[in-house]
């Protein structure tokens, strides 16, 4: 595979692993973060170069990967006389790894189109521990001629990168990997709780079960912790509730059903309230406790 000029914008806890395989992968990265130290520090320990604005880390990229918060994170970093679009040249092409709204990335690739510059909406599942190892799921909504030329470097962190559809299939896909994974949290909660409260061996029930039809990656890399009541890492109830608005949101405007997805939401938000914002995702069970 060639090496590309590559931007990085957004090193948080996803975006400072992935650009880090980018590197050692012998691509030339240039990195963009609002807190300069971060940038700093990832300059530091993989070489390759830091901007002060997204558009001086976008400017003459093949390639530009943004990892960030939310929508509105995503506009201020790729729109405006500072953002990557401004640096981007006709021909380059944007990868957007933020969970965001299928409205935003559409809004994003009609923006990009009028000045040639392609857009791939590509969130990504497989959490910090993915991300580190280079073992995400990326799922791809964009043009098949951006998607073909960006994928070989895509891989470069990925497990799997498969193209969904046209631009805002790869945030939909992404909806319906956190509508699943809402409910199967739950219903490990109320398993556990269950098992717990009928004079069970918890962890002997999972052994059992997790070699059979109840087995999920949930069961295999999460049940172990909930009973041990361990849940200061993974991904943080406070995303999975920005996600699950993005699911709810997203089934108003096509009339999808979701009664679990949003009383789940609803649990959320009462683990929030007792200061788990930060806490792991299947801290769902502490409700039940």
């Amino acid at each position: 595979m060639s090496n590309y000029n590559v931007a990085f914008v957004g090193l948080g806890v996803m975006g400072y692993p992935m650009a880090g395989h980018l590197a050692k992968a012998g691509h030339r990265v240039t990195v963009y973060n609002r807190t300069l130290a971060r940038s700093e520090a990832w300059v530091g320990q993989h070489g390759g170069q830091l901007a002060k604005t997204p558009a001086d880390a976008a400017r003459g990229q093949d390639l530009v990967f943004v990892c960030v918060g939310n929508d509105d994170d995503l506009r201020s970093v790729v729109l405006g006389d500072s953002g990557a679009f401004a640096g981007m040249a006709s021909g380059a092409i944007l990868v957007d790894h933020t969970t965001a709204s299928a409205k935003v990335a559409r809004e994003l690739a009609t923006f990009g189109m009028n000045k040639g510059i392609g857009f791939l909406d590509a969130p990504v599942s497989g959490g910090q521990a993915g991300a580190e190892n280079g073992q995400l799921t990326v799922m791809v909504g964009g043009r098949e001629e951006d998607f073909a030329r960006a994928q070989p470097v895509i891989d470069v962190f990925a497990r799997a990168v498969t193209l969904m559809g046209p631009v805002g299939s790869g945030q939909l896909t992404k909806m319906v990997n956190q509508i699943s994974i809402a409910g199967l949290l739950q219903s490990l909660s109320e398993a556990l709780n269950f098992a717990v409260r009928a004079g069970l061996d918890p962890h002997r029930v999972v052994d059992v079960i997790s070699k059979g039809a109840a087995q999920s990656w949930q069961m295999d890399n999460r049940a172990t912790t909930m009973i041990d009541d361990k849940f200061d890492f993974g991904f943080a109830v406070d995303w999975m509730r920005k996600d699950l608005s993005i699911c709810l949101d997203e089934a108003r405007s096509n009339g999808a059903q979701l009664p679990v997805a949003a009383l789940v939401d609803q649990f959320y938000a009462e683990v929030q309230s007792r200061g788990g914002g930060r806490w792991d995702t299947s801290s769902l069970i502490r409700l039940l406790r």
